[in-house]
């Protein structure tokens, strides 16, 4: 294949899959800068070793290497910052229809009380619930992202939701 059709099909990928990397960047690091910087390092990365990444894919799509990428870069920030991720309350966008104040209230509350506990996940389990639910990757896709079995993914995804559900269970005075 010549440079001038990978440019081509790289630029197809990187339209393709913008969104994607992006949204799991600002989910897996907390704010829009960060995420705005790992997005152009995982494509960066992901251009360097794209004729080698479509040559062993076999034909199966590419965004599980990209967020593959995105995570490994992610973790690397996060040694290399020694931090952990903190995504503001205040950036959670107001739902479409708002029925009544109370049931505003209660689902802003929810919200909170649910995105605090994905912070709270082990890495892992947080990051396979940002690809699942964030994303809409299968479980397959994810599998291939995080280099597991797709019974080890589900297993993963499943201890994630039933761990999520008793942090967000527990009231927030009894965690502190």
């Amino acid at each position: 294949m010549d440079k001038t059709e990978l440019d081509r099909r790289f630029t197809e990928l990187y339209r393709d899959h913008l969104r994607d990397v992006y949204s799991y960047a600002y989910y897996r690091i907390g704010n829009h800068h960060d995420a705005e910087d790992l997005t152009e390092q995982t494509f960066l990365q992901a251009y360097r070793h794209f004729a080698r990444a479509l040559a062993e894919s076999g034909g199966r799509p590419l965004r599980p290497w990209l967020i593959r990428i995105a995570h490994n870069l992610a973790a690397n920030l996060y040694r290399d910052r020694s931090r952990r991720p903190q995504t503001p309350l205040d950036s959670v966008a107001e739902p479409e229809s708002v029925h009544t104040t109370e049931s505003l209230v209660a689902g802003r509350e929810e919200l909170r009380d649910v995105l605090e506990g994905v912070q709270q996940l082990p890495d892992d389990r947080r990051e396979a619930l940002i690809m699942r639910f964030a994303l809409g990757m299968s479980n397959t896709e994810i599998a291939r992202a995080l280099g597991r079995t797709d019974g080890a993914t589900k297993v993963l995804i499943h201890r994630a939701l039933r761990q999520l559900e008793e942090i967000v269970r527990v009231p927030q005075k009894e965690q502190s």
